[in-house]
């Protein structure tokens, strides 16, 4: 009998670098002209994964988001794994947006990434949805590789990795 390659499919994002990277936002704030004597402060919540951003105005949380990003990408944390929450209005005019870091795959992304991989025509291909990844199995290891080339260019709303690669 062959036996199946597998490997499984994950999204995460690295906390420690998140808040390396609300550290240095931090700091570029308290540096920057036009924030001076503005209201502008970033919480992280390791616990909660997520971002509170609160500042003076809306155009000030624009550039506090703005900063924000720029210091994840230098740091390779991933921004399509952040979900902006909507801007609400806090006391004295302020401005608060919550982000929050997505951590695994949840049970429908895991369902949309199953069903592209099954009319993705690969034949002996089996995606299984396990807590948050998705295992992929074939006894073909070019039909995985073809598998992986085929969901990097697909668009599901979080950065995909790949890994845990067993022949």
């Amino acid at each position: 009998m062959a036996k199946n390659a597998t490997f499984d499919i994950t999204s995460s994002v690295d906390l420690q670098e998140v808040d390396n990277a609300v550290n240095q936002a931090t700091k570029e704030v308290s540096q920057r002209y036009d924030f001076k004597g503005a209201t502008a402060e970033i919480e992280f919540s390791k616990k909660d994964a997520t971002l509170t951003l609160l500042a003076s105005d809306d155009y000030k949380l624009k550039a506090l988001v703005d900063i924000l990003e720029s210091k994840l990408v230098k740091r390779g944390v991933p921004i399509r794994n952040l979900d902006f929450g909507k801007v609400e209005q806090a006391s004295s005019g302020m401005a608060r947006q919550v982000i929050t870091l997505q951590q695994g795959i949840s049970t429908e992304k895991g369902k949309e990434i199953a069903k592209a991989i099954k009319e993705g025509g690969f034949k002996k291909v089996q995606a299984q949805i396990q807590d948050e990844q998705v295992r992929v199995q074939s006894p073909s290891i070019d039909e995985l590789q073809a598998v992986i080339a085929m969901l990097k260019k697909a668009d599901f709303g979080l950065e995909l990795q790949f890994g845990n690669f067993r022949s």
